[in-house]
């Protein structure tokens, strides 16, 4: 299949087919951006303290005063999840006495919120927390309701890649969309917690093998020239599209299920494109069906207004290829110490990495003001970010670049911690920076580690970093958890981990302009600052190669 380029170059590098592809697999990407984040409206938790029934027999200052007050933060607030026992509140009531004058409020006994909780309606009108009072208690089911996406990115990850070489990418891509589509139409209707868990799992797993799958097509179809502008901008920008898109459904749907139903239906319009986006060729050929794989091309010929040779692909370029003498598997990425140390480096680069730009992004619904306004200008910073990233993994090394995107991104997580409270939007901008720079490392990053590895194991690299980054998305809830116990701890344990990560990231080495690595003995050697690196192989001159540059499948 080396030849697969030389044989198609008829097609040229632009035209009509190639035009419309590239757009109806971004519109697609759409959908994932609702995906991603909306738990961030059905899981939010709004303002709440105990229910108090028939309260209409308290007296104004008795109904008042019956919830305490707790110190949070350094600030005094009512509790969330107890009250003043009900009973005694009620005997002295009837009595006449007044709390804070007659009665010592610290003297009465407290209990729990037996009758439920009351929340506000101000922002949103049910959320799964207001439905079942994941609060308190059970307050940690909502950061895990949040985890099952992601276990779900960890399942589809993994097996999406499998399914696409089996059935072809076309098929998977349509088929997770179906599933993405049930089973978030399913999820409205959930009668519990748990049902919502299991379910959402499904989503995530269908909504990751969707993201790949039409990647990977869009590689393998697009022309050389148009595949470098999908990989970057396309896929990522249209991806954040419907990120930024997603906060004004969730403002105009403040009800959590008809949200869902909503952005089920929305799915609905992509079901035409089956007829409109063709099969990989190259997949077809890889399967031996020459003839569905010509057939494509010429069509694809017709469309772009070229004439297509009467014998597309000779035979002697559908023989296969002699298999290799060794076979590579998972287990070749730690097999030496200089694989090991630069996987480990690149297991919590990618986990670091993860925490930090999930961590915000679901952080939006725990900020001041409108968290409708703060997700859409969540999502909006991404767009420059992916921009940025493009023009400077072109110029820049990929060391540097990414330690101090790092350090940008830690340090305004640490920044945040000194601003004043009454100057919250500075926080709020501070946040949106260190976003901006976390999105960057996480463009980057998949390019630099592609790059580090060799290619009878690059894969196999890649996809261990990948299943590191998505148990870093899993425990991204948990992290935000922990500002329920000091909203700063968050912060202070993504910006530590980022820091460290920072520098751990400044003794790989460096893969700017260098030639890609074939095997693990021309692999780079893991090092410090201040080492020269001795392997010639990388130094050569006219013969330069990047991932970023050359996406390969």
């Amino acid at each position: 299949m080396g030849d697969y380029d030389d044989s198609t170059a008829f097609m040229g590098q632009k035209g009509p087919y190639f035009y419309a592809t590239f757009l109806r697999l971004n519109v697609i990407f759409i959908s994932t951006g609702f995906i991603g984040l909306y738990i961030v409206f059905v899981g939010a938790t709004p303002p709440h303290n105990c229910f108090i029934p028939d309260s209409n027999n308290l007296s104004e200052v008795w109904r008042k005063a019956i919830i305490p007050m707790e110190v949070v933060n350094g600030y005094e607030k009512e509790s969330k999840c107890s009250r003043y026992k009900l009973d005694v509140v009620r005997n002295l009531s009837a009595l006449g006495y007044i709390p804070g004058l007659d009665v010592n409020l610290t003297e009465i006994e407290q209990e729990r919120c037996l009758d439920g909780w009351s929340y506000s309606k101000d922002i949103y009108q049910s959320t799964i927390v207001t439905e079942w009072d994941l609060v308190c208690d059970n307050e940690w089911k909502a950061p895990f309701a949040s985890s099952t996406l992601f276990i779900g990115f960890l399942i589809g990850s993994l097996v999406s890649g499998l399914l696409s070489d089996r059935f072809g990418r076309k098929n998977v891509v349509f088929g997770a969309l179906a599933v993405q589509t049930l089973s978030l139409f399913t999820q409205a209707f959930s009668p519990s917690w748990e049902v919502f868990c299991i379910v959402f799992t499904v989503v995530g797993g269908s909504s990751i093998s969707l993201y790949l799958s039409a990647f990977v097509l869009g590689t393998e179809v697009l022309s050389k020239s148009m595949r470098e502008i999908f990989t970057t901008l396309g896929a990522f920008l249209h991806y954040c599209i419907g990120y930024m898109i997603l906060p004004g459904i969730a403002y105009a749907m403040r009800e959590w299920r008809t949200l869902l139903i909503i952005l089920s239906s929305l799915s609905v319009v992509y079901i035409p494109l089956w007829w409109f986006i063709s099969e990989s060729p190259r997949w077809l050929l890889s399967q031996g069906r020459v003839e569905e794989a010509e057939a494509i091309l010429r069509e694809a010929a017709r469309r772009n207004r070229v004439a297509a040779p009467e014998i597309i692909f000779e035979d002697t370029e559908l023989d296969v290829a002699s298999p290799p003498t060794k076979k590579y598997s998972m287990i070749d990425v730690v097999r030496t110490s200089n694989t090991r140390c630069i996987t480990l480096v690149c297991l919590f680069l990618w986990m670091a990495v993860n925490i930090g730009y999930y961590g915000l992004s679901l952080n939006t619904s725990n900020l001041s003001g409108d968290p409708h306004l703060n997700c859409f200008f969540s999502a909006l910073t991404e767009v420059p970010a992916y921009v940025v990233s493009t023009i400077l993994l072109r110029k820049c090394q990929r060391r540097p670049l990414l330690a101090t995107f790092l350090l940008l991104g830690g340090g305004m997580l640490f920044v945040i911690q000194f601003i004043p409270n009454n100057l919250q939007g500075v926080a709020i901008a501070a946040e949106m920076v260190g976003k901006f720079a976390f999105t960057v490392c996480f463009t980057v990053v998949y390019i630099y580690t592609a790059e580090i590895y060799p290619t009878v194991v690059r894969s196999a690299g890649v996809g261990m970093c990948s299943s590191a980054a998505r148990l870093g998305t899993i425990a991204a809830p948990y992290v935000i958890y922990l500002g329920s116990v000091n909203k700063y701890l968050p912060y202070i344990i993504m910006g530590s981990m980022t820091i460290v990560v920072s520098a751990g990231n400044l003794l790989l080495p460096e893969t700017f302009r260098k030639v890609l690595p074939e095997t693990v003995e021309q692999m780079q050697q893991f090092k410090g600052l201040c080492r020269k690196d001795p392997n010639s192989f990388q130094k050569k001159k006219g013969n330069t190669q990047s991932v970023f540059n050359e996406v390969k499948f």
